[in-house]
């Protein structure tokens, strides 16, 4: 593939990220603080939602890799559920004054139904355009890095907008505005420019069995373990990100620019580590760059009261590691789906990406459910001073378990099974059918 078409393949990948953050940060706290919804009500039925993904996601993966339009499963189902991401994010960003926690719910799941449509896909898309080992990789890069860059612009946009660091209806506004106008043109150029990946399915398997076959794809199980252990790593600190350095660097003003220098480290480090990896293989290449995040995580237990220039640095060297952790295990996860269709004799990309999918949200779900409680129980109080042990405990949630988690990632992928030799022959084998 030429570099243009990989580059028209991951623009959706911008207004979809522009989507994820304000819907997972910005809109509870909109709908409780400025719209009144009762706090707790809120925070059920948008985990509600996560629940209804876990059925929602193999369900929808299953059938997009089933069901064949004449224009093509992967940009049939894309193209589908972006009147329903366009409709569902119009309402749920911009409710009007007295807004129901029914209407949060309702809308919350159809934007969580279009979201999937259009998601699945497009990553079983983007895995099925090359069986090439290294092709995979900058495919996966380019996605990844501009979800980062569309990150970037969920963060600073609203900003812009309102002119407050708060986030009021002018900025969740102009997010819809950029969703709502973004995603149609991307998906319309990417339909157009890129092709529908060749089919290499030659027999169909029941959902049951499907599920069987998954479960016994130890190569897979292994990655997706690694890919969640690595995930809370990252979760962590990014949910504790700005109490770390509102209430131990006492920063609140600088929040904005270091988040903005991790995410540009981020786009800056996957051509770096794409570079890596075509010689020392993905799977090692992953482990080196948490290997080196490692001893940067626990300079955070150091730092303290005005230690803003000592974690700009930490941000830029863990920024750099995070491109690794974007890239390469997506496309490691396109070889290892290989192995599911040369046992199969079908491939099931959009089922297999579905539950990557739900390990992300698992992942983060977590660091939240366990990073908050504990900071709870030892007293900490983000609008007050707090007690030393409180902020070690801050600290050590921030940048001493991810230490121990990402280690244990490193233990589950420095030996993986999977390399470019047993790739190729996969490949050959189920081109050869």
């Amino acid at each position: 593939m030429r570099w243009s078409q990989i580059l028209v393949y991951g623009l959706p990948a911008i207004p979809i990220s522009v989507l994820t953050l304000p819907f997972f940060i910005f809109v509870p706290t909109y709908y409780t603080k400025a719209l009144g919804l009762d706090l707790a009500l809120v925070g059920i039925v948008l985990s509600a939602i996560r629940l209804f993904d876990a059925v929602n996601d193999p369900l929808i993966g299953w059938m997009s890799d089933r069901i064949r339009p004449s224009f093509g499963r992967r940009r049939s189902w894309f193209l589908a559920g972006v009147p329903l991401t366009i409709l569902g994010t119009w309402m749920i960003f911009v409710p009007g004054d007295s807004p129901s926690i029914f209407y949060l719910a309702m809308w919350g799941l159809l934007l969580s139904i279009g979201w999937s449509m259009v998601q699945l896909p497009y990553a079983a898309w983007g895995a099925e355009l090359s069986g090439d080992y290294q092709m995979r990789s900058r495919l996966s890069g380019m996605r990844e890095g501009l979800v980062v860059f569309g990150t970037l612009i969920a963060i600073s946009l609203p900003i812009l907008a309102s002119g407050s660091q708060d986030i009021d209806a002018s900025g969740l506004f102009s997010l819809a505005v950029f969703v709502c106008l973004g995603l149609p043109l991307a998906a319309a150029l990417t339909v157009w420019r890129v092709p529908e990946p060749k089919e290499h399915t030659r027999q169909s398997i029941g959902f049951v069995e499907g599920m069987r076959f998954l479960r016994t794809n130890t190569v897979f199980m292994r990655l997706l373990l690694s890919f969640f252990v690595n995930g809370l790593a990252n979760g962590l600190p990014a949910t504790l990100f700005l109490l770390f350095v509102g209430n131990v660097l006492n920063a609140s003003a600088v929040q904005g620019p270091l988040l903005i220098l991790y995410f540009l480290c981020g786009i800056a480090g996957v051509p770096i580590w794409l570079k890596v990896s075509k010689k020392l293989g993905k799977h090692r290449t992953w482990c080196i760059a948490m290997i080196l995040a490692l001893p940067v995580f626990l300079l955070v237990l150091l730092l303290g009261d005005g230690d803003v220039w000592w974690f700009a640095i930490i941000c830029v060297l863990t920024g750099l590691t995070l491109g690794a952790d974007l890239t390469l295990p997506a496309s490691i996860q396109a070889d290892v789906i290989d192995i599911d269709t040369a046992e199969t004799g079908e491939q099931r990309s959009g089922f297999y990406f579905a539950f990557w999918g739900l390990a992300t949200k698992a992942s983060l779900a977590l660091g939240v459910g366990l990073a908050f409680p504990l900071l709870s129980w030892v007293g900490f109080d983000a609008q007050s001073d707090n007690t030393s042990s409180a902020l070690l405990t801050l600290a050590l949630l921030y940048g001493g378990l991810p230490v121990l988690l990402k280690a244990l990632a490193i233990g589950l992928m420095w030996n993986f099974p999977l390399d470019e030799a047993r790739q190729f022959e996969l490949r050959r084998k189920i081109e050869a059918r």
